[in-house]
């Protein structure tokens, strides 16, 4: 199905926005390094490298939901952020159970990691839903 190269792009940025901020100071950066064991702030080698390779992934993302988007034949903000409640609601969500069940993190860590790809994927389809 045809899709908007530039919705995707946009949408894959905006998700990227949403993680610099959910992930920094003014929201959750404190509680998530403390939950996850990271001991280290600041810069450190091989960020750009993770900032990309974040990115490819992140626009896959975009990709797909765009392609679900389409399929769907969504056209209102409503659907757009329906779709993306539902991709995470049904493919996220309890896929990042894992972190809780078997690698004995705390329970908030997983809603905050969530939390973020919630945020990420409502925002992914309004975007998607305008662009497609």
């Amino acid at each position: 199905m045809p899709v908007s190269f530039l919705g995707i792009l946009l949408a894959a940025i905006a998700s990227m926005i949403v993680g610099m901020i959910w992930y920094s100071p003014l929201l959750f950066v404190k509680p998530w390094m403390r939950l996850s064991g990271i001991k280290k702030s600041g810069k450190q080698k091989g960020m750009a490298f993770s900032y990309i390779v974040m990115f490819i992934g992140t626009f896959v993302t975009a990709y797909v939901l765009a392609q679900v988007i389409s399929f769907t034949g969504a056209f209102s903000f409503s659907e757009g952020m329906m779709i993306g409640f539902g991709v995470w609601l049904g493919f996220i969500a309890p896929t990042m159970l894992g972190i809780v069940l078997w690698e004995s993190k705390p329970w908030a860590l997983y809603f905050i990691n969530a939390g973020y790809y919630l945020v990420s994927l409502l925002i992914a389809g309004l975007i998607l839903v305008r662009w497609s």
